[in-house]
C-alpha cells in the first residue's frame, strides 16, 4: 500500500514519527513536503493524488489537525477524517471510508498519531457498503456528485 504524508511546518515532528511507523510497518511511504506554512498546498496536493489514485492513502497534519482535514475536504473524492482517539481512526475506516486521515501536532503526541495510523490502517480494507454505514456515505459521494453536475451547467451558461 502506498501511503502520501504532507503537513505544514508547525507539524513536521507529527509527520516524522507517523513515517517511520508506516516505514516500520512495510508500508511504502511517500513525503509531499512539510515546508510550505500555508498547508492547504500541501494537503490539497496529497488529497488529490490520493483521489487520482497514485496513493491508496494519505494523512495529512497542521498544528491542529482541523485546517488539514478542512483542506483536504474540498477536494472531490477526498473524505478525510480528523482523529483525535483510537475509536476515531477506528471508524474513519469502518463507517466513513475515509481514504484520508487529518492529525495535529499541538493535539497528539508522536505515539498516539502512531497508534491512530496503525488502526485506521488495519480497518481500511474492511469498510462494507452494503452495511449501516453505507448508506451514509453514499449519501455524501452522491450530494458531492450532483453538486458537481449543478456547478458544471451553471458555469456553461
Amino acid at each position: 500500500m502506498k501511503i502520501a504524508l504532507g503537513s505544514d511546518p508547525n507539524a513536521a515532528e507529527l509527520k516524522g514519527g507517523v513515517s517511520e511507523e508506516l516505514v516500520e510497518l512495510g508500508f511504502e511511504v511517500h513525503d509531499l513536503g512539510s515546508d510550505d506554512p500555508v498547508y492547504a498546498n500541501v494537503v490539497i496536493n496529497v488529497a488529490e493524488r490520493v483521489v487520482a489514485g497514485e496513493f491508496d492513502r494519505g494523512i495529512v497534519m497542521c498544528g491542529t489537525g482541523i485546517g488539514a482535514s478542512i483542506a483536504a475536504n474540498k477536494v472531490v473524492g477526498a473524505y478525510c477524517a480528523l482523529v483525535t482517539t483510537e475509536f476515531q481512526a477506528e471508524r474513519a475506516a469502518l463507517s466513513n471510508n475515509a481514504n484520508l486521515i487529518a492529525m495535529g501536532q499541538q493535539i497528539t503526541a508522536v505515539m498516539a498519531a502512531r497508534r491512530f495510523v496503525r488502526i485506521w490502517l488495519r480497518e481500511s480494507d474492511r469498510f462494507d457498503p452494503n452495511g449501516r454505514s453505507g448508506v451514509k456515505v453514499r449519501r455524501i459521494s452522491e450530494y458531492e456528485k450532483r453538486r458537481l453536475l449543478q456547478v458544471g451547467r451553471e458555469e456553461n451558461r
